[in-house]
């Protein structure tokens, strides 16, 4: 078997309001409770995010979803539906604008404990790198 990841833990203020945005603009199951003190959002037969409840300071976290050209457009019209920001750089101001740069679709809002999503259509992490002359 590959290793793959599981799940993952973010702490937020809210965990049930995270869980039920996060499992709307996906479009994914999500449950109020699971195992444990989390909310979960089941992003996938393999991914669960498991929503905490934190209190205090908590780091800021990035996490991106690779999806299909129609789940993007499904994410994009539920973001919008909800009159939520979004912008085409992950740290950027809001423009209200998808990135085409990487060639495919990229867009990154905050969730509202400041946690940043990503949704993109094409992995600019896993394209190839290009050789330099140096890397022979």
């Amino acid at each position: 078997m590959s290793v793959q990841l599981d799940h993952a833990i973010i702490p937020v203020r809210d965990k049930r309001a995270a869980a039920e945005l996060l499992g709307y603009l996906l479009e994914v199951p999500w449950a109020e409770s699971g195992a444990g003190p989390f909310s979960p959002v089941y992003v996938n037969d393999g991914l669960t995010l498991d929503f905490d409840q934190a209190e205090g300071s908590y780091p800021v976290q990035h996490y991106c979803f690779r999806v299909s050209e129609e789940e993007f457009d499904g994410i994009m019209a539920r973001i919008r539906a909800r009159g939520i920001e979004y912008r085409s750089t992950p740290h950027g101001p809001v423009d209200m604008e998808i990135n085409t740069q990487q060639g495919g679709r990229i867009v990154y809002w905050n969730e509202p404990d400041g946690h940043v999503w990503e949704a993109l259509t094409e992995s600019y992490a896993r394209q190839p790198q290009k050789r330099t002359e140096d890397d022979a």
